[in-house]
């Protein structure tokens, strides 16, 4: 999970909580619209924030350089193709911009062939970052449940079957 500039704590805590329930990392793009530090979490009540699996990027070119994902996808509404019609992998890089904004133009025309959206009713704008974010990784989730990659134990928790050989 990948968050471009964020600015609303809240939704970033959700999506992080998210995160730490899935298993999957969060990537957060600076410049941020809060304070991330080990005080202003504890403040915030997150007590979920030091099993989170998170890391800060002073830009997009860094995190690309440093984080190599080997696919990414774009969340944006301003594409037809819908998250539903692609495959997710693992280790895939689901991208989403600013609640105020979005992912800017720079981002929609380098990469055109990587946008996908969640399908919304004629005339409604956009979903909640936490909302959206939510969607896609399950989404992910079904993918890869579905496919036999991750699986459900007998407690209905996720896990990943071992590869050993």
């Amino acid at each position: 999970m990948v968050l471009v500039e964020p600015e609303i704590p809240n939704n970033t805590g959700n999506i992080g909580r998210t995160c730490v329930a899935t298993g999957c990392a969060l990537h957060l793009v600076r410049p941020l619209g809060f304070d991330t530090s080990e005080k202003a979490c504890r403040r915030a009540g997150l007590d979920y924030w030091p099993r989170l699996r998170v890391r800060e990027h002073d830009s997009w070119d860094l995190f690309e350089r440093d984080v190599a994902p080997p696919r990414l996808w774009l969340l944006t509404t301003k594409t037809t193709r819908s998250v539903f019609d692609v495959t997710l992998l693992r280790g895939d890089a689901l991208v989403f911009g600013k609640e105020t904004a979005g992912l800017g133009p720079e981002f929609l025309s380098r990469y055109p062939d990587r946008l996908v959206s969640l399908p919304m009713m004629e005339g409604e704008r956009s979903l909640n970052l936490a909302t959206a974010a939510c969607t896609v990784i399950y989404e992910g989730i079904r993918q890869l449940l579905h496919r036999g990659e991750i699986r459900r134990n007998a407690n209905g928790r996720l896990e990943v079957p071992s590869t050993s050989t």
